[in-house]
């Protein structure tokens, strides 16, 4: 039996089974290394995966963990931890850029995107990662996120350079003024979350003639100042919710640079479910 995991700030997907034809899944909290200790992390296995797992626990031959925070010098406390429960099993820790390059593009070489909170993306050769431009975070740059979207829209509808309704239909939405939104982002913790919880609101206007023009623009910032810079001209795919939600106006981004798109997934956690079983049977 094989473990998958697919794991991010919130949420960790997990997929277990035999073969790509019979597995299942499951959910835990989310695990990342980079803000979790080993001890944290082995609570969360141990009383929310185990449990769910049950006797499957005991078949299980290999462990394959993709996760946001998931750097080089803290990957370590996700193999400790989960090697602690499973002592003879193989275990491979790896980026969540690299899960979703794998789920998207399988064993074919292509270019890899998430767009969800936060962005990223990458030059994959069909195993690994070939070329990586810094996404930079929310600040300085992760363009085409949730993030950089709702960060955007905000200054726009503040500064007058959307129409006066939309300023005053996310002023309600929001339930504050200008001022409390500057409180909100400046002196509160985890402003990229707030920023990106205002994508859902900026989708319901999407159809709007300066919405739908703030979307291209956003969209083409991410093109330049990432896929194109990529050393070779290959399929671009995506996942993440912000991709799932705004593929058309990806598209038609994609399209006005010349770009070749591929796959769109919402989760990779089913086609990396996919790429393992079709590697092992």
């Amino acid at each position: 039996m094989i473990l998958i995991a697919d794991s991010g700030a919130t949420k960790t997907d997990w997929c277990y089974g035999a073969s790509r034809f019979n597995h299942t899944h499951i959910q835990t909290e989310g695990i990342n290394p980079f803000h979790q200790t080993e001890a944290y992390i082995r609570r969360v296995i141990g009383e929310q995966l185990l449990p769910q797992l049950g006797e499957a626990s005991h078949a299980c031959t290999c462990i394959y963990f993709y996760g946001a925070g998931c750097l080089p010098s803290v990957t370590s406390r996700v193999s400790e931890a989960l090697q602690h429960f499973f002592p003879e099993v193989p275990i491979e820790v790896e980026s969540d850029l690299l899960g979703a390059a794998r789920a998207l593009c399988q064993h074919r070489a292509g270019i890899a995107c998430i767009l969800g909170t936060g962005s990223n993306s990458c030059l994959y050769d069909g195993t690994r990662i070939e070329q990586h431009i810094p996404p930079l975070g929310y600040i300085l740059g992760d363009e085409g996120s949730g993030a950089y979207l709702g960060k955007h829209f905000v200054a726009d509808c503040l500064k007058g350079q959307l129409p006066a309704h939309l300023r005053n239909a996310l002023l309600k939405e929001l339930n504050t003024d200008a001022a409390g939104i500057i409180e909100r982002i400046y002196r509160q913790p985890q402003a990229n979350r707030f920023l990106a919880s205002i994508a859902p609101f900026i989708h319901q206007h999407r159809k709007e003639e300066e919405v739908h023009a703030f979307l291209l623009h956003s969209f083409d910032e991410f093109f330049r100042r990432n896929v194109l810079l990529y050393s070779r001209h290959l399929p671009v795919s995506f996942t993440g919710s912000v991709a799932w939600h705004f593929r058309t106006e990806i598209e038609e981004s994609a399209r006005s640079c010349g770009l070749f798109l591929g796959t769109f997934l919402q989760s990779p956690i089913e086609k990396l479910a996919e790429y393992h079983h079709l590697n092992s049977f």
